[in-house]
């Protein structure tokens, strides 16, 4: 295995997860050549230390491993395997680390298509947001060959505060991230939900912040979301339509698997409605300015009146 020292990373998307990837692999002493459209993303990434590349294909050439932080299971087969596809641009024996979150089928699918091309491929979807992202400290769920783990772990050990090993089966790694995003998408909703029932009642809601926060009743995402309804502050840390997505995804499993997921299926339709509403680029606690929209509540930042 290549040492940290010589070995040689390509990242592709370097949205807000992404860049900070990146920019956590180039800290860490990896040489790590990243490549978005956004030629913004590209010029943060060079000067925290990283190599600009000009296109997706100068990413992945003769790397040693590839990071592709897209947004679905769509785009990653079209960056790897499509007509431009950069799959055939690596080195032979290269690992390909897969962060989109997407269906166990779709990761099972895209590692069939990298081992046939004498590629390595861990179905690696990530969690724990931008911040974490650029301290290296995210949540890898991680599936796949012995072989696969072994040639991504420098890049992991600069990338994630924790690895979960899941097993040797692509796809483990997608299933154990749509759980997660299934808790995630309804934590979402129930906060916003919480949020603006607390206004219509006319409760304080910095008061109801302070409270629920140190009260059964918390949950991750309350804390983490309620501020940004508290500030009337919607810029897209992770957007609407990222949940439209993944609940999607969720659902047709649960179609799939003859099992009933209402809770998850009534967050959905909360989302579809925010997105519907407008909002889909916007910070997905604009759940919450959606329902203040339905019932005629202020939030901070909004001009609805009862």
């Amino acid at each position: 295995m290549a040492g940290i020292e010589a070995m040689k990373v390509g990242v592709i998307g370097l949205g807000s997860m992404g860049l900070g990837i990146a920019c956590s692999l180039a800290g860490a002493g990896l040489v790590t050549k990243g490549y978005d459209i956004n030629p913004e993303a590209v010029r943060k990434l060079s000067q925290a230390g990283g190599l600009p590349a000009d296109s997706a294909a100068d990413a992945a050439h003769e790397v040693d491993a590839l990071v592709v932080v897209v947004v679905n299971a769509a785009q990653t087969e079209a960056t790897l395997f499509g007509e431009a596809g950069v799959a055939s641009l690596l080195k032979p024996g290269a690992v390909i680390l897969s962060c989109a979150t997407m269906s166990p089928h779709n990761a099972k699918q895209l590692a069939r298509s990298a081992e046939a091309l004498g590629l390595l491929y861990l179905d690696a979807p990530i969690s724990g947001g931008a911040a974490k992202a650029a301290q290296g400290q995210l949540t890898v769920m991680a599936s796949g060959a012995p072989a696969a783990f072994a040639r991504a772990q420098p890049v992991l050990d600069a990338m994630a505060a924790t690895v979960h090993r899941l097993g040797d089966e692509p796809g483990l790694g997608a299933s154990y991230k749509m759980i997660n995003q299934l808790l995630a998408g309804v934590h979402i909703a129930a906060a916003c939900e919480a949020m603006t029932f607390a206004a219509r009642l006319g409760l304080d809601l910095p008061t109801l912040y302070k409270v629920i926060t140190g009260s059964a009743g918390n949950s991750w995402m309350f804390e983490n979301r309620g501020p940004h309804i508290l500030d009337g502050d919607y810029a897209p840390r992770s957007a609407v339509d990222i949940f439209t997505k993944d609940l999607g995804i969720v659902s047709d499993m649960g179609r799939q698997e003859k099992f009933p997921l209402q809770l998850s299926t009534s967050a959905l339709q909360m989302f579809i409605a925010t997105a519907a509403a407008g909002m889909g680029r916007d910070d997905d606690a604009s759940v919450a300015r959606m329902l203040a929209g339905l019932t005629g509540v202020t939030l901070p930042g909004s001009t609805n009146k009862d």
